[in-house]
């Protein structure tokens, strides 16, 4: 089958597309066949090891030290369950799933091999009817990203958030989910992206290169960081400081993603009912894998970047 390999960290051109073997299913797993991946921020710290040296030691002694010991990486996918192992139940051969691969990473393939069950190597579900392959990974990893930091911010109906990065993966599908709650939302986001987070429901929106600090007087119950705390600047450090007496600010980046089935079910259901549109800014056939991450690498994207297998 068909694959890229990481063959040790660096730029985007240490991706090969490789022949390699087509993995059988264990008794507990599935085989998937992979109609689309897509290019997350997870994909390019483990790609470029591009984190601070206080992370990046951790991070090379569980991911491996001069190079993944995964080669073949990718973190979200998108197909159809080809064949399953004899104690897999809860799928059956042509269900249409999309899911998260957790440290077994290996969705930038044609095949993988996945547990039913959540487990840190990875969670699926059904993927949600009506929309394509590549809008789903960009839903999986947008959809998990902002449920988890939405509930742990503790939102509620009525409530004012901040969210800061509205235009990213995270950032689009945060904005649509906390709207659909019942929260009154302002996006963060650059000049060219205003009318996209305005048209997913944002009530009012910041241009970070044209405003350093929220309007006089506005306060916050919550602050999404939808970029992470390694991006900084004078915007979000004046947002901060509004925050509303017990506010909370969470970012993308306190702690790991949770690898939730339940989740993903939830997700499912936002998706099909038209709460939540993923924002799909690019795709590329695997074969560009390498000018995909390029892209990806410039942080300028809308959306998500999908990969077509």
């Amino acid at each position: 089958m068909k694959a890229v390999v990481c063959t040790g960290y660096g730029p985007p051109q240490v991706l090969q597309l490789r022949e390699v073997a087509k993995p059988v299913p264990g008794d507990s797993e599935v085989l998937v066949k992979i109609r689309a991946t897509a290019v997350t921020a997870s994909d390019i710290f483990i790609r470029g090891s591009e984190l601070p040296w206080r992370s990046r030691i951790p991070m090379r002694v569980m991911i491996g030290l001069t190079k993944p010991r995964r080669a073949v990486i990718g973190l979200v996918l998108a197909g159809e369950i080809e064949s399953a192992g004899k104690n897999a139940k809860r799928f059956k051969v042509g269900d249409q799933v999309y899911g998260v691969t957790g440290f077994d990473l290996g969705a930038y393939a044609e095949y993988t091999c996945m547990k039913e069950t959540d487990s840190r190597h990875g969670c699926l579900a059904r993927k949600p009817a009506g929309i394509s392959f590549e809008a789903a990974t960009v839903a999986a990893y947008g959809g998990l990203l902002a449920l988890q930091y939405l509930d742990k911010g503790n939102l509620r109906r009525g409530q004012r958030v901040l969210i800061y990065g509205a235009s990213g993966t995270c950032g689009t599908t945060a904005v649509q989910i906390a709207k659909h709650w019942g929260a009154h939302v302002t996006g963060v986001c650059s000049t060219a992206n205003l009318e996209l987070v305005t048209s997913l429901g944002a009530d009012s929106v910041i241009d970070y290169t044209r405003q350093n600090s929220p309007d006089p007087g506005v306060r916050f119950d919550l602050i999404l960081d939808a970029v992470g705390r390694m991006k900084t600047s004078k915007l979000k450090e004046a947002s901060r400081k509004a925050l509303s007496p017990g506010g909370r600010y969470v970012s993308i980046d306190d702690g790991a993603l949770k690898l939730d089935s339940r989740r993903l079910a939830a997700l499912t259901d936002l998706v099909e009912a038209g709460h939540v549109r993923p924002v799909i800014d690019r795709c590329y056939p695997l074969e560009k894998i390498v000018e995909a991450h390029s892209y990806v690498g410039e942080g300028h994207k809308k959306g998500g970047v999908a990969i077509t297998i």
